[in-house]
């Protein structure tokens, strides 16, 4: 069996966590909020999306986001960040795809657009500094996805060229100028199709079912 590709990028949120949406409906029905209330405020609004944007350059601290976005929302702003994601979990199955790719020699690095350690950190308690070989957040080299310069850094960090990478994210949109520098893309909609795609990539099983069984 060949190996195909050396190393392995990885989105964080939605990737190696339980997708984002649900968590977003979950927080819109604990505060009362009409389904949609945030994707139309956040992620539609032109001021909304500024302000996400300006968060994941570092450009505003989560604090700063916090107030703003609360006020966009007509909501209290305390910890709003951590209130949203309050329910996403740690996804066991790509958590543990990409420690068997890392012992399998495979360089495996974070790509995240951040959103600010304080006062809510998005990758508490996921290890991210011993379990990977990289982790570059876009707050702390203030350019985000889909710019080039972001996954050049990565790139950098794992000592790989694009055409050795895998790169898996959940938002679709990202994965088009990954594939312009020459990733291979994975978008990661469910977490098992994620695992099988991966594993075609990487030419290695990536599960405990049948260690021994040919990856085609």
């Amino acid at each position: 069996m060949t190996q195909q590709r050396k190393g392995l990028v990885l989105d964080f949120g939605g990737v190696l966590t339980t997708p984002l949406l649900p968590a977003a409906l979950a927080f819109e029905r604990l505060e009362g909020l009409p389904e949609g209330t945030l994707l139309t405020g956040l992620y539609l609004d032109p001021e909304g999306i500024r302000l996400t944007e300006e968060l994941e350059r570092g450009a505003l601290t989560q604090t700063q986001w916090n107030e703003a976005a609360a006020r966009l929302l007509g909501i209290p702003p305390d910890n709003l960040m951590g209130r949203i994601f309050a329910d996403l979990r740690p996804e066991p199955s790509v958590i543990d795809a990409a420690a068997t790719a890392r012992r399998a020699g495979i360089k495996v690095g974070i790509l995240s657009n951040s959103v600010g350690p304080t006062p809510w950190n998005l990758y508490d308690g996921y290890e991210v500094e011993q379990r990977y070989d990289a982790l570059v957040l876009s707050e702390v080299h203030r350019t985000r996805k889909p710019e080039p310069e972001i996954f050049r850094l990565v790139l950098d960090e794992l000592g790989l060229t694009a055409e050795e990478c895998v790169f898996v994210d959940d938002t679709e949109r990202y994965l088009p100028p990954a594939a312009e520098l020459g990733f291979a893309t994975v978008h990661a909609v469910e977490p098992t199709r994620t695992v099988t795609a991966l594993e075609t990539l990487l030419g290695i099983p990536l599960t405990d079912d049948d260690p021994d069984r040919v990856i085609p």
